[in-house]
């Protein structure tokens, strides 16, 4: 859900006084309200959390022994071949 997008759910937060005047203060700074603030915030902290806990780092090295395990299997894996062209492809700026 953007920031822009029809809100029908609805979050409840507790802070102290302090929190909560410097929420207000950034907000105010980035000339959104102290909800599109949150929202906003809080979405791209949790695409990030998200992304890093979904996503695999290899090295070169560490990649190029994948491929080549996924390559020396006895049974045909067209769905594996298939994404290592796709990964190929895009590194090479092929997309």
């Amino acid at each position: 859900m953007s920031v822009t997008a029809q809100a029908h759910e609805r979050i409840d937060l507790r802070t102290t006084p302090e929190i909560k005047e410097l929420i207000v203060r950034a907000a105010s700074s980035a000339g959104l309200s102290v909800s599109a603030f949150l929202l906003g915030t809080a979405q791209e902290r949790a695409k990030q959390i998200l992304a890093e806990a979904e996503m695999i780092t290899l090295t070169s090295r560490d990649w190029n022994a994948f491929a080549k395990a996924l390559d020396n299997t006895d049974k045909p894996r067209p769905k594996l071949s298939a994404a290592i062209k796709r990964h190929r492809d895009w590194q090479q700026g092929k997309r």
